[in-house]
């Protein structure tokens, strides 16, 4: 279903995963990883959406600082993570979102974004910076940047034992971004990495799934 692809944006030549779905599609949306890289994880998330009917493109944004970039969940992969992000920055991050809505756009669709962790808030800057539907899940950056305004319909996804995202935060959230539909689990953080057995909760991803799917079939149509 999926392929590996290069496009090109604003910070060079930059790869990712592309997953298209059978027949005509219902919308695109740029899935935007966490911490690790565009790795198989991710790379089954887009699978995900594009048999949900939505053109999928996960784009590997660490590739202008280092290339091919796979980390695992461990103290060396969150240590590597957190320095390539630092790296790459806010900035740059946002300019690889444009580009790949850009492409996924020449295919006649309405595009949203979709991101987790680190993603979740690149996701909410794909709002507030480039106007695209957003869902973000339990960015904990995300915080600091709550002045921007909203341009789109946006969704928020928590953890409410998330130990990076406290119950202020949740709250500073709703204050500052009344607009956004927000939901609350009884998870952690990464509760949708199922890949991880220690973050993974599976009834939580699962409604989590089903409404970050009711958003954008109301919102990319």
């Amino acid at each position: 279903m999926g392929q590996h692809i290069a496009f090109d944006t604003a910070q060079g030549s930059v790869g990712g995963w592309r997953a298209d779905p059978e027949g005509a599609p219902r919308g695109a949306l740029v899935v935007i990883q966490e911490i690790f890289g565009a790795n198989a994880h991710i790379r089954s998330v887009a699978d995900r959406f594009a048999q949900a009917g939505y053109i999928a493109l996960a784009p590997a944004f660490f590739d202008p600082v280092e290339s091919d970039v796979e980390l695992g969940y461990d103290q060396d992969g969150f240590a590597k993570g957190r320095e390539l992000v630092t790296a790459l920055g806010l900035d740059r991050a946002v300019d690889i979102v444009a580009a790949a809505a850009d492409l996924l756009k020449r295919d006649g669709v309405e595009v949203g974004a979709v991101g987790y962790c680190w993603g979740g808030t690149i996701a909410y800057l794909a709002n507030t910076r480039l106007g695209l539907p957003a869902v973000s899940y339990y960015g904990a950056r995300t915080a600091a940047l709550l002045d921007e305004t909203l341009r789109a319909p946006m969704m928020f996804h928590f953890g409410e034992k998330d130990g990076s995202i406290t119950a202020e935060d949740v709250a500073k959230h709703r204050e500052k971004q009344p607009q956004a539909e927000l939901y609350v689990y009884p998870a952690g953080h990464a509760f949708n990495r199922d890949v991880d057995t220690h973050a993974y909760r599976a009834e939580s991803a699962a409604l989590a799934l089903e409404r970050t799917l009711a958003f954008f079939a109301r919102n990319l149509s």
